[in-house]
């Protein structure tokens, strides 16, 4: 198993020029990126729904129309409602069974594309880019020198600290290697709204790679400050409202030509945040078959120029939104009537949690995992894919059949599904088990077993001070989890944080509810005045909990 150092030093920017980097020029031609996307998705949709474009039409304004009477959002343009009104009135004077009226269908097509594009498409400005990185660098220093008082600061250099906080693991030399051989795609797993911002921080400052293309839900832009900076920051905007065929086309289209131009690029398959805890254990296929697709492009081209897939592993002790999103969980898989918080992401809130975090002493671990390239294999440092044998291997010859390139859909779909398994894999293998994790899984568990007749839902209904688990009888079991851990760390199942490497269980079970409880006012855990081991909140323990599913523990 790969040893892993506590964190890694902040490396120097690979390409110090900004005018270098691909997110730059992609987005220095905004409006020829635009038209490229919708040119090319016209393309797509008119080749494969010539005969029933009109019903294309109808059902997406019909969709548009009743997202803006179900679902309307502060961030939706003024004229939403109006565009689609107008729009459907030109679809229903049209007729669905003559193909004089073609031409007007098709042009209908290209308005909705050219709309949606815009509304994708974000932008790259240099000076903004500039401010926020010493603006973040800042903020995160001041935060973290106050949270942890002026004696800690005179024995820390403040930059080297931060880092220590905000920790780059993993394959990171491996990934600075192969982004100047190649297009770097990061694929981390999501948990919080903070993901982007906390791992575009990391790229930058501490692995030291060009800025990244990612996607952020079109939610977030409802903050006047968020929307501001992540509209010249190189963000695309998703809006999960919208499903229908020809959004989700010019998504794909967007997310492959970017790629295709050697822009490093940052989206979340699993496609949104885990509202249970645990890490994705399926993916979302439509932007990760794009990769496919570029991968083929680029050769058919005659571009040696490599995808490269990076699956990254986030570990928080807290996260900003776990009471919201276990609620949210809890509510639509045992279908019962709990009660539905609103979610609140402000400025406020944000600050709140990194002070805690901070105050607290706890890292926000961000792990690179082993490079693969689009069909899952390994790679090394020299770009070259690694077969099952240990020997270089062609990719090119994955498009071919008979000695030539051939486009087949059912294999690159194929292709497509191997990949998103081989990334589910690679979080689990690569995850580190943060000792909050894992005191909150044994804690569950105990007090699971003292109610073993109730199923999980009859069991979160239980009046939490009613229940206590005597220390020593917790030590006990924390003992003989961990030594079954140890075991599958050596056996390569995960790796544990350096925080559970010793036997001193006291001190281990003291931190673990620490950096559990940091920043929720219903501890998930804790221990009372006479010793015993509590829960405030068997449903934030349970999130908590979740983050070790999937391993058959």
């Amino acid at each position: 198993m790969n040893k892993r150092k506590k964190f890694i030093a902040p490396k120097p920017q690979l390409f110090p020029d900004i005018k270098d980097w691909p997110i730059y020029k992609l987005h220095k031609d905004r409006e020829g990126f635009v038209s490229e996307i919708c040119e090319q998705t016209f393309a797509s949709l008119n080749s494969t729904h010539n005969e029933n474009l009109f019903s294309l039409l109808a059902k997406t304004s019909y969709s548009e129309l009743i997202r803006i009477k179900n679902y309307p959002w502060k961030v939706d343009p003024n004229d939403d409602k109006q565009f689609w009104s107008r729009l459907q009135k030109e679809i229903k004077a049209l007729n669905p069974n003559t193909a004089e009226q073609n031409e007007q269908k098709e042009e209908i097509l290209k308005k909705i594309i050219r709309r949606y594009a815009e509304e994708i498409v974000g932008s790259f400005k240099e000076k903004t880019f500039r401010f926020a990185r010493v603006f973040l660098t800042f903020f995160f220093s001041r935060l973290l020198n106050s949270a942890a008082g002026k004696r800690f600061s005179r024995f820390y250099n403040s930059d080297h600290h931060l880092y220590e906080r905000l920790v780059a693991a993993g394959e990171v030399d491996h990934v600075r290697a192969l982004a100047k051989k190649g297009t770097i795609v990061m694929v981390p797993n999501h948990f919080s709204n903070l993901d982007s911002i906390l791992i575009g921080y990391v790229i930058d400052r501490a692995v030291g790679l060009p800025a990244v293309s990612y996607g952020a839900g079109l939610n977030l832009f409802n903050n006047g400050i968020v929307a501001y900076f992540m509209n010249k920051l190189g963000a695309y905007r998703l809006d999960r409202r919208k499903k229908n065929i020809i959004y989700l086309e010019v998504l794909k289209v967007m997310s492959r030509i970017a790629i295709q131009k050697g822009t490093n690029t940052l989206f979340f398959p699993g496609g949104t945040r885990s509202r249970s805890g645990s890490m994705e254990s399926r993916l979302k296929l439509g932007l990760l078959g794009t990769l496919i697709e570029a991968q083929r492009n680029k050769i058919e081209a005659g571009d040696s120029d490599k995808i490269f897939v990076v699956p990254v592993v986030l570990g928080y002790h807290n996260v900003l939104e776990a009471r919201f999103m276990v609620h949210e969980f809890l509510r639509k898989t045992g279908k019962e009537m709990y009660f539905r918080s609103k979610e609140k992401f402000s400025i406020r809130k944000i600050l709140h949690f990194a002070w805690k975090v901070f105050r607290n002493g706890s890292a926000i671990t961000v792990t690179f995992g082993k490079p693969l390239d689009v069909f899952g294999n390994f790679v090394n440092e020299s770009g070259e894919s690694i077969g099952k044998h240990d020997g270089a291997i062609d990719i090119s010859s994955y498009y071919k059949r008979d000695g030539k390139l051939v486009y087949d859909k059912q294999r690159e779909t194929k292709y497509t599904q191997n990949l998103a398994t081989r990334i589910v894999d690679r979080y689990k293998k690569e995850n580190i088990v943060l000792n909050s994790h894992f005191i909150a899984r044994v804690a569950f568990d105990c007090f699971r077993e003292q109610n073993s007749e109730l199923d999980l839902y009859g069991f979160l209904r239980l009046p939490v001070e009613d229940y206590a688990l005597r220390y020593d009888d917790f030590k006990e079991a924390v003992k003989a989890r961990l030594e079954h851990f140890k075991k599958l760390e050596a056996e390569g199942v995960f790796n544990l944080s350096e925080d559970l490497k010793g036997n001193d269980y006291d001190a281990i079970i003291a931190r673990g509810i620490e950096n559990l409880s940091t920043f929720h006012v219903a501890q998930p855990i804790y221990i009372d005045k006479e010793g015993s081991v509590r829960s405030k909140n068997f449903h934030l323990l349970f999130y908590y909990y979740n983050r070790l599913e999937g391993y058959n523990l």
